[in-house]
C-alpha cells in the first residue's frame, strides 16, 4: 500500500520546481495522489477496511487544502498541475 522508494523519486523528479526541491505543494499534492490511488484500490478489496477509510479521507482532505493553497498563490502552476495528475477541479 505504499509508495516504492523509487516511485517516489519519479515523482518529486517530475513535479519538482528546482533542482532539490522536495516539498513544494506540487510535490506534496503529487504523492498524495500517488497514495490515494494506491489506497483507493486497496478498499476495492477491502470494502469493510474503515481505518484504511479513515486514513483516505484525511490524505484527500490534506491534498485538497494543499491545492486550494496553490490555486490561491500559483493559478498557472495549479492548472497544470491538475491536468497533469488528472484531477477534477
Amino acid at each position: 500500500m505504499s509508495i516504492t522508494k523509487e516511485r517516489k523519486s519519479q515523482l518529486i523528479e517530475k513535479y519538482r520546481r528546482e533542482a532539490t526541491d522536495t516539498g513544494s505543494p506540487e510535490v506534496q499534492v503529487a504523492l498524495l495522489t500517488q497514495r490515494i490511488n494506491e489506497l483507493h484500490e486497496h478498499l476495492r478489496s477491502h470494502k469493510k477496511d474503515h481505518a484504511s477509510r479513515r486514513g483516505l479521507l484525511m490524505m484527500v482532505s490534506k491534498r485538497s487544502g494543499l491545492l486550494t493553497y496553490l490555486r490561491s498563490k500559483d493559478h498557472e502552476s495549479y492548472t497544470t498541475l491538475i491536468g497533469t495528475l488528472g484531477l477534477r477541479k
